[in-house]
């Protein structure tokens, strides 16, 4: 049986980019239908840390913190080099402070401002200190009502049985919990509404992070009208005369579902991070990876696009969003951990097979990734592994091992934790050789007592300053590993999503290897190339271009070109 109606815009995916198209057209007055392969709603999104880069946002102008257009155009040229795209990053830096400005005032979706977040190479010109990214505030999940159950669970490996916990004063909160009393107060709070909202609901409530940007978008989107299909199958698009009308799917039941659409489809499914075929072809060989996208996020829209004459540009120094991981046995979820936290932390080094330290291991976690690649000896796994001693797993927590007062043993029990009472028993299990692990731990403990990295700089750019502890004195990113047990957890390549995608104009609208315009045909997020060429210049560089490009496809279907006002004047 095979069903037919029709809309003015239909969006394929609801993460953050499908979610801003949607609710940006719907406020424009298109009648706008989601369809979603997955049976939930948030995508990969749901399980992010929530933050967006979007400078020149007016919440930071209201603090004082002002850029120009020249300052973040030059750090991006700098970063993004040869792939630098004055079109498309002319269109995001000016449509990111729009896209703030609409949400924040118009719609269930408010901010808050970043504003001691630092871009990630300080040293770059133009480079910001701060305010250059907003978080979505924390959201109560009742205000969704039913759809709180269409709303995609968090990551079991980065919350805490289900709560979310966002950087900055909450997570010193829970850092703190045995050390000061108003943190044991605040948590103590916090973790029973979570467990009461377990017993009543069946799911956490006090929703942060990545979950409160999907949650607020989402309550937007249905405010507005907007139309919600989920667990979808075997998309295809329609098209006329070479202009795309609309969308065939299947749904659980069975039905082959036709959607036609008046202004054209939104790709805006995911990326590819779980489609084997183009992940052969797009990363380096032979790494072993996991990727913390949702597993609906398999190429879809990118295979769309190529059916309906879109070209994938892949031309990048990386095809995936990197960040180091460590895989969790007995899995939880994914079995995933993403290592962002602990690196920056004073105390803990990450070291190749040799024991030697390769990298700052406070720097970007696409930095850190790339530097384990280029730094592994052709013919060797690509890996690391993260060593601490006993004081440092207590008071930081490494990986999915947290801090005290929760237990550690269950984690040297399955395998995750390495253990041992000397730094060359730690070596011997752990495959690591030994002398190098010893010499390297001597060295760098002797540094670490003078609060110095000759090496590789620990501790000297704003960037990695905040990954530090700012009451650990001299360096807030160093300290000496000296107090057995010692732990080291292995770490491999992972990623947050993939850069490569379809080619667009400033618009958003995808274009054929002629660099004609597909009429009604759109991409935003991870099924449109990066903005960013391939590299990572900031935190949130992920959802801030996704959000925008949500926004600026939703805005050029509705027939606005918003991205071509200026305001660099009035931010």
């Amino acid at each position: 049986m095979t069903q037919e109606h029709n809309y003015d815009l239909i969006v394929l995916g609801s993460g953050a980019a499908g979610l801003s198209a949607a609710v940006t057209a719907a406020y424009h007055g298109l009648h706008v239908l989601v369809v979603e392969k997955a049976d939930v709603i948030g995508g990969t999104t749901a399980w992010s840390g929530g933050w967006i880069w979007a400078p020149r946002n007016h919440l930071a102008a209201e603090h004082g913190i002002r850029y120009s257009y020249a300052q973040v155009e030059t750090y991006l040229r700098n970063v993004i080099q040869g792939q630098f795209n004055q079109e498309r990053v002319s269109a995001f830096l000016h449509g990111a402070p729009q896209m703030v400005a609409f949400f924040h005032h118009k719609t269930a979706l408010k901010f808050e401002p970043g504003l001691h977040i630092p871009d990630t190479y300080s040293s770059e010109e133009g480079a910001g200190t701060g305010g250059r990214s907003v978080i979505a505030l924390p959201y109560d999940g009742r205000r969704l009502g039913r759809w709180i159950r269409r709303l995609r669970q968090p990551l079991a490996e980065t919350t805490f049985h289900g709560l979310t916990i966002q950087a900055g004063t909450d997570l010193k909160h829970f850092m703190n919990v045995t050390r000061q009393l108003t943190s044991f107060i605040y948590v103590s709070r916090r973790v029973s509404k979570h467990l009461l909202d377990l017993l009543c609901y069946r799911r956490g409530m006090q929703l942060r992070n990545g979950l409160s940007l999907a949650a607020r978008l989402l309550r937007s989107a249905l405010d507005l009208g907007v139309t919600f299909r989920t667990d979808c199958r075997d998309m295809t698009l329609t098209q006329h005369n070479g202009r795309v009308t609309g969308v065939e799917f299947v749904t659980a039941q069975g039905t082959r579902m036709v959607r036609t659409s008046r202004k054209g489809v939104v790709l805006a499914t995911g990326g590819f991070a779980h489609d084997p075929q183009r992940i052969a072809q797009l990363f380096p060989n032979a790494i072993e990876h996991q990727s913390l996208a949702v597993p609906s996020a398999s190429g879809d829209g990118l295979n769309l696009g190529e059916q309906a004459g879109g070209v994938v540009e892949a031309n990048y120094p990386s095809a995936g969003a990197w960040c180091p991981v460590s895989q969790v046995p007995q899995i939880e979820s994914l079995g995933v951990f993403p290592h962002i936290i602990d690196r920056g932390k004073p105390g803990l080094i990450g070291v190749l097979q040799d024991g030697r330290r390769f990298c700052n291991e406070g720097m970007g976690y696409y930095d850190y990734v790339k530097q384990m690649m280029d730094n592994t000896p052709e013919g060797q796994a690509v890996q690391s592994w993260l060593i601490c001693d006993h004081h440092f797993q207590r008071r930081y927590g490494l990986g999915i091992a947290r801090p005290a007062p929760l237990p550690v043993g269950k984690y040297v029990k399955n395998g995750y934790l390495i253990q041992a009472d000397s730094i060359a028993e730690l070596a011997h299990k752990a495959g690591i050789d030994a002398i190098g692990l010893e010499r390297t731990i001597a060295e760098w403990n002797q540094h670490a007592k003078q609060g110095v990295d000759p090496h590789f700089h620990r501790g000297e750019t704003p960037y990695t300053r905040l990954q530090g502890d700012a009451n650990h004195h001299p360096n807030p990113c160093m300290a000496p590993i000296e107090q057995g047990p010692f732990y080291a957890v292995r770490v491999i390549a992972g990623s947050f999503g993939t850069f490569a995608g379809l080619k667009s104009n400033g618009d958003g609208c995808v274009i054929d290897a002629h660099g004609h315009i597909i009429p009604g045909l759109y991409a935003a997020g991870s099924d449109l190339a990066s903005v960013m060429g391939g590299q990572y210049p900031a935190g949130g560089i992920n959802l801030g271009p996704a959000l925008t490009f949500g926004y600026l496809a939703a805005r050029h279907a509705a027939g606005i070109k918003a991205w071509e006002v200026d305001l660099r004047e009035k931010i």
